[in-house]
This record gives structure tokens, sequence and C-alpha cells, in this order.
């Protein structure tokens, strides 16, 4: 069973930064890789995604804040986000499909259990 472990989530006030991490099995290394975010009471959502010829796609809110990469060679995933928002606190969940790039929930097969995150004002 694939094993996506994420790390890297923390406290921060209003306009930092976090980095967070998520490494994947070597054969996720031709998947759609995204990050998704989780509020409780609210639907999951995708906030950024890259598929395997490097192509990214973004949330609108985050884009110009939020970038997305993919290193193969060491298997992780990342998620460097800028200038947070108090909106931005949320569980965020590492996730791998074999479909091609996507923001939406059904064309992921594998998840991590996530990380919080929590920006204050």
């Amino acid at each position: 069973q694939a094993q996506l472990l994420e790390s890297g989530g923390g406290s921060v006030q209003a306009g930092g930064s976090l980095r967070l991490s998520c490494a994947y099995p070597e054969r996720h290394s031709s998947y759609c890789m995204a990050w998704f975010r989780q509020i409780p009471g609210k639907e999951r959502e995708g906030v950024a995604g890259i598929d395997n010829d490097n192509t990214k796609d973004y949330l609108d809110s985050v884009k110009g804040r939020f970038i997305i990469t993919k290193d193969n060679a060491k298997n992780t995933l990342s998620l460097q986000m800028n200038s947070l928002k108090p909106e931005d606190t949320a569980t965020y969940i590492c996730a791998g499909g074999v479909s091609g790039l996507s923001l939406e929930i059904g064309d992921f097969q594998f998840w991590g259990q996530g990380t919080q995150v929590t920006v204050s004002s």
C-alpha cells in the first residue's frame, strides 16, 4: 500500500512562511501529485498540483503565494507557502493519482494522513 508521509506543518503568524514536505514511494514518480487541505466541517479542497511534465496548477486563492515542487531523485513533494493568511489554517494532505494534472478529489487514489498548519492573525 502506498505511503505518503507529510511533515513541516506548524504555527505561524499571518504574513509568515512554512514549507511542507511529502515523502512518496518511488513508483509515484510518474504520478500527478498534489496538496489538498481540509478544514473541519468543510469539503477537502485541492490547493496545488504538479504532473510528470512539471506542469502546475493552483487554487486561485493561493496563486502567487504558494509554490509546489516535485523532486523525483529524492521522492519528495514540497509546498512552499508564503504570505500566509489565517484562512490558510487547515490540515494539509499530500495526494497521488494516476490521472493527469488535477485538483479534484476523485482523481487521486493515494492519500497521506495530513499535517496541521495554523496561521494566527
